[in-house]
């Protein structure tokens, strides 16, 4: 199954989400395969080598703007974000998490090599496996980030190449690279998760969900206008479904923003209009079904365009109800503070946060300056799971379930000191900085309609990958900036220096000595000169100028 979801944004920017499904009806945890069909060879047979239960990988390319986007469809940290769930018959889950992490390096070209026991840490209670498990066994767990990774067309090109058509038939037609890295936010990810078979749940089948998220602005595409189109975003047109796929549609969201008209006008006309209860929101889409025959009849290719009707109040903007902000503070190379908002903007509702905080180990927190206030109180966590960090070995990781009081904002602030890094230890570049990975943060958040239980298999692929639990809320992780913070750092230039100083003396001075000790000095007679001297004497006489 593919899909395309195209969500105009306020100010005029446009976020495209693909999501390409493949679902495979065999068990890997029971015996070899030797048939992949559609399922690509090289992670099915990753899965089946390193006892893997669950995967989830994201490459990010700048930052979702959640104040003013909205909740993201699928959410991801900047840089790479890796994390596993192994199988319990694993016997070393830290040999098989390092194996894994290399071998998913070369696959998409990423620098996952660089994943080691750092950064790597093993949350308690914010990562819950999301397909099928039989227990959840946190020790069975790894995540980790790299925020300095720079995703680039080396990683798509691997990533289109597990699709089942590839990038030549089909949604995938889209992703011209070009177009894709040209815009304000790009996040392709990979999950990897057991699901039943049926509703009975007798049998197990292996779902791979590719998803690539990429919004585009209408300044740094040169458009200027809020009117958007197919061609205008990705240089290209549909033409045809994947043949492979059993479900090909495009979905643009056409939702009111209040009771009147709708603000977009879609041509030409979709096959169907969709309603689905999305994130807690109600929201109407315009499908088009490229398996359909009458869709390209008309024309033989397709090209959304999406026009508004009237200009967005800015007034009409829905702040969403979680969102986060992080930042770090203080004076000096030595002491410092990270702080982190947290907002909660229903009018009426409180509910429970889980806050992930992975620091490095050159960052030394004090944990016993950790505090939290919310309307100029204090709010103790119900739930606090901190493991402190072993210089070069592990980071700190720090758990917390905190509650947030209707229309608040909780600050969670705590001290660290920075540490001095042995010379080697530091980067080319230590005078940009150095990276601190960003805060998770899970929740169920209460939502204002309630959201019915639908068909998995007849839902959008949006709506399914985090299904409600219950039809009162709904899940979402949110990610909050990585921050750059600068350490104690030598004076490079001073070895150089020193260096070239040392040498110059040498050269110098042993040099002359050298010279002195082993040249021998012979004194010549002078002589009378050769016969091209006295050729040259003889003409000068003709010409009655002295001679040499």
């Amino acid at each position: 199954r593919e899909e395309l979801l195209l969500r105009p944004l306020p100010a005029g920017d446009v976020a495209a989400a693909f999501q390409f499904r493949t679902r495979w009806d065999a068990d890997l945890r029971r015996g070899a395969v030797s048939h992949y069909r559609l399922f690509p060879k090289a992670l099915g047979q990753l899965v089946a080598a390193q006892g893997v239960r669950e995967l989830h990988l994201a490459l990010t390319q700048g930052f979702w703007r959640t104040q003013s986007w909205g909740q993201p469809p699928l959410g991801a940290p900047a840089g790479a974000e890796l994390w596993v769930w192994f199988q319990d018959s694993v016997p070393d889950v830290d040999k098989a998490w390092k194996e894994l992490s290399n071998v998913l390096s070369g696959i998409f070209c990423a620098s996952l090599n660089f994943i080691d026991s750092t950064n790597t840490v093993t949350p308690t209670a914010s990562f819950k496996p999301l397909g099928l498990a039989n227990g959840t066994d946190h020790r069975l767990l790894r995540y980790a980030v790299l925020p300095r990774e720079v995703v680039c067309t080396e990683n798509l090109t691997p990533w289109k190449k597990l699709l089942p058509c590839g990038s030549k038939a089909g949604l995938a037609v889209l992703l011209k690279a070009e177009r894709l890295f040209h815009s304000s936010y790009h996040s392709q990810a990979v999950h990897i998760r057991p699901i039943c078979r049926d509703a009975s749940c007798l049998a197990v089948s292996w779902e791979l969900r590719q998803t690539l998220t990429v919004v585009f602005d209408s300044f740094t595409s040169g458009q200027g206008k809020k009117d958007w189109s197919l061609f205008k975003m990705f240089s290209r047109t549909l033409t045809d479904a994947c043949p492979l796929a059993s479900d090909s549609k495009v979905y643009v969201d056409i939702s009111p923003k209040n009771k009147e008209k709708e603000l977009l006008e879609v041509t030409p006309t979709p096959t169907s209009v969709h309603e689905a209860v999305v994130q807690g929101d109600k929201r109407t889409y315009a499908v088009y079904d490229l398996l359909s025959p009458s869709l390209f009849n008309s024309s033989r290719s397709l090209n959304v365009q999406l026009k508004w009707k009237r200009p967005q109040d800015s007034q009409e903007l829905s702040t969403p109800v979680l969102h986060a902000q992080r930042y770090v503070s203080g004076y000096g190379l030595q002491t410092g503070e990270i702080s982190t908002l947290i907002h909660n903007t229903h009018p009426y509702r409180a509910f429970p946060v889980i806050l992930l905080e992975t620091v490095p180990w050159y960052l030394r927190l004090y944990v016993h300056t950790l505090t939290i206030i919310t309307k100029g109180k204090e709010n103790k966590p119900s739930y606090i799971h901190y493991q402190p960090a072993q210089d070069r070995k592990r980071p700190h990781l720090l758990e917390m379930l905190i509650q947030l009081p209707a229309n608040s904002v909780t600050k969670v602030t705590i001290q660290f000191e920075r540490a001095l890094l042995k010379w080697t230890e530091y980067t080319p570049d230590p005078n940009h900085g150095f990276y601190v990975s960003p805060s998770v943060l899970s929740a169920l958040v209460p939502s204002v309609i309630a959201m019915k239980d639908v068909d998995v298999e007849e839902s959008p692929l949006f709506a399914s990958l985090f299904p409600s639990s219950d039809g009162s809320s709904y899940f979402v992780r949110l990610y909050t900036e990585p921050l750059l913070v600068n350490l104690p750092t030598p004076d490079f230039s001073m070895p150089y220096n020193v260096i070239c100083l040392t040498c110059t003396v040498v050269a110098v001075c042993y040099g002359s000595f050298y010279n002195l000790l082993t040249r021998t000095f012979h004194v010549e007679e002078p002589s009378r000169g050769g016969l091209a001297k006295r050729l040259a004497n003889v003409i000068r006489k003709f010409r009655g100028v002295p001679p040499l």
